[in-house]
């Protein structure tokens, strides 16, 4: 019997004699759903928005956490008094994730540990950093733009940082959206043994990362991304130029916000937006 199948971009034949096919059909059952698999692109859930309630001045993008949901988020964001703000919380894909076995959740790409340490999945972070620039791509020119997020959330939010003052994703497709501020809760950076010499000779990539306000907070009982995960990726984004960073630790805390943090990204982003609040 005669196998032909795509693998990879390549074409493989296999003739098998009569006498095995029957002790390999599940192996080629699962080789052949996995290369059917591998090539097939991963579908974002459902984006839930939040209106501002007062004059619409800045958009962000706030991205959840490993196996969580845009509602979550956007249930949790309509309570802030931030009314000039317009709120957008996609949900990620559904995919296999390593650092469950291969068990499929929500996830804005594969990890394998939740910190910078571990190998980076280039172009799940490429797809979902693309996602979040399209939702940005249609707002109003007058509109400051923004992305946060919160743990794996946050990995996407400073990923689109790098994307942004490099002028390209990791793929070397033109990154164009204009961010204006950046917000990481619990949250580490993707790629970051890789940036520093990719911004070696650039004077552009060094002046548009002074100029972008970064604010990271991290609770020091973190158990899932330990706080000195996000203490080092915060060193490491100061040490390439991005000098508008401001860090937060929150003594005791652990994966999880509190009202005083919450508090501190309404401060921050009404000072860096400048916005007006309901006087508009």
């Amino acid at each position: 019997m005669l196998f032909q199948f795509l693998f990879e971009g390549c074409t493989i034949t296999l003739k098998l004699h009569l006498s095995i096919q029957y002790y390999l059909s599940p192996f080629l059952s699962d080789l052949l759903h996995t290369c059917s698999q591998s090539r097939r692109p991963f579908e974002f859930g459902r984006t839930h928005v939040v209106r501002p309630k007062g004059k619409h001045q800045a958009t962000i993008v706030w991205l959840h956490g490993l196996s969580d949901k845009g509602s979550s988020w956007s249930q949790l964001l309509e309570t802030l008094p931030l009314p000039n703000i317009k709120w957008i919380c996609p949900t990620a894909p559904t995919r296999p994730v390593a650092i469950f076995g291969g068990y499929p959740c929500t996830a804005w790409f594969d990890v394998g540990d939740l910190s910078e340490d571990g190998p980076d999945d280039l172009e799940g972070l490429d797809a979902s950093a693309a996602h979040v620039a399209n939702l940005l791509s249609t707002e109003p020119a007058d509109i400051k733009l923004g992305i946060g997020g919160f743990s794996m959330g946050a990995a996407i939010a400073l990923y689109s940082a790098t994307c942004r003052i490099l002028g390209q994703y990791g793929n070397g497709n033109p990154y164009s959206v204009n961010l204006s501020a950046i917000v990481g809760l619990s949250g580490w950076l993707p790629c970051s043994r890789t940036l520093k010499s990719r911004m070696e000779g650039s004077r552009e990539a060094t002046r548009r990362a002074a100029s972008l306000p970064i604010l990271l907070c991290h609770g020091s009982g973190d158990d899932v991304v330990a706080y000195k995960h996000g203490e080092r990726s915060a060193q490491t984004l100061n040490s390439v130029g991005f000098r508008d960073l401001t860090f937060r630790c929150y003594n005791g805390v652990g994966h999880y916000t509190v009202p005083e943090e919450m508090d501190e990204v309404r401060n921050w982003l009404t000072a860096r937006l400048e916005l007006e609040g309901l006087r508009a």
